[in-house]
């Protein structure tokens, strides 16, 4: 873990899921998310400590498993508050929800492991209680109640409003809960005048278009991909197969369950936007361009 000053205030700690740093006195710090286990949140702690400070808070900008995982170590060892808006303050109480919504169901046990099931933390809203200094907007797409941060020294905290080029080129899927909200919160990026932008798995950058583009390009190749699977009647599970093989994933429980989903979301959004429907066929359901 590398820490790296990003503003007066204002840092993070450079990690396979960025980590915020933002002082809100000599002693004190608030943690923006925590990192994916209990031993990216031990690492946190020691270099925390190796710079005299006291972690204060965590401000939760979503409830997946990489983001929260190191919050219960942390807040066991320091008593400090943790910070979450609306679905999910719930979701990071009950870190339980997360696997289950993947899945549909209870969660097999293959898929209540660490990157999807974190441990629970004792949770406060965010409203009324984010010291001052900061502040949270709304980042629509990626999960239900996903928020960035802004600190006084005007750097964006991002969490997973952006993948990096890496990532995309590599899996080209990333999990999606709302297709057009992701869509909309990439306008909005674009719209935005900081210093400094630090998405959750991304470099931090001073200009954040490029990262803009390439995120917004590829989803909307992917709808084009499914709507043109669609102009035959076809299965959930027969559109799954085909976007794994036409980007060359391997399937696991783990894939199955996030990319499954985002599928659906994907399915979700032409519908609601009238370029596909569905019929029953002899008990299945079967997706259809219009």
């Amino acid at each position: 873990m590398e820490l790296i000053k990003a503003g007066e205030k204002t840092y993070y700690i450079k990690n396979p899921t960025n980590i915020g740093i933002y002082k809100i006195d000599d002693e004190h710090v608030y943690l923006i998310d925590s990192g994916n286990d209990k031993d990216a949140g031990k690492k946190i702690l020691k270099l925390i400590a190796e710079q005299g400070w006291k972690v204060k808070g965590i401000i939760t900008t979503h409830s997946n498993a990489d983001h929260i995982g190191g919050n219960k170590v942390i807040q066991d060892r320091t008593d400090c508050t943790v910070l979450a808006y609306g679905i999910e303050k719930c979701m990071t109480e009950y870190p339980v929800l997360e696997p289950s919504f993947l899945y549909g169901g209870y969660p097999f046990k293959d898929i209540r492991n660490k990157f999807l099931l974190a441990k629970e933390s004792q949770v406060v809203s965010i409203e009324h209680n984010l010291p001052e200094g900061l502040e949270y907007f709304p980042l629509q797409g990626h999960f239900f109640d996903m928020i960035g941060i802004r600190t006084s020294d005007n750097v964006y905290f991002l969490a997973d409003s952006v993948f990096s080029e890496e990532t995309i080129t590599k899996y080209h899927l990333f999990f999606l809960y709302d297709v057009r909200g992701f869509l909309n919160t990439l306008d909005y990026l674009d719209t935005l005048d900081g210093r400094l932008y630090i998405p959750s798995h991304c470099e931090a950058v001073e200009d954040i278009s490029s990262f803009v583009e390439l995120n917004r390009n590829k989803v909307l190749e992917i709808l084009d991909k499914i709507y043109n699977v669609c102009k035959k009647e076809i299965g959930f599970e027969d559109i799954l197969k085909f976007i794994f093989d036409e980007y060359e994933l391997t399937m696991n429980a783990n894939q199955y369950v996030l990319v499954g989903s985002t599928i659906r979301s994907y399915l979700s959004c032409l519908y609601d936007e009238h370029k596909i429907t569905y019929v029953f066929q002899e008990n299945r359901m079967l997706w259809k361009a219009l």
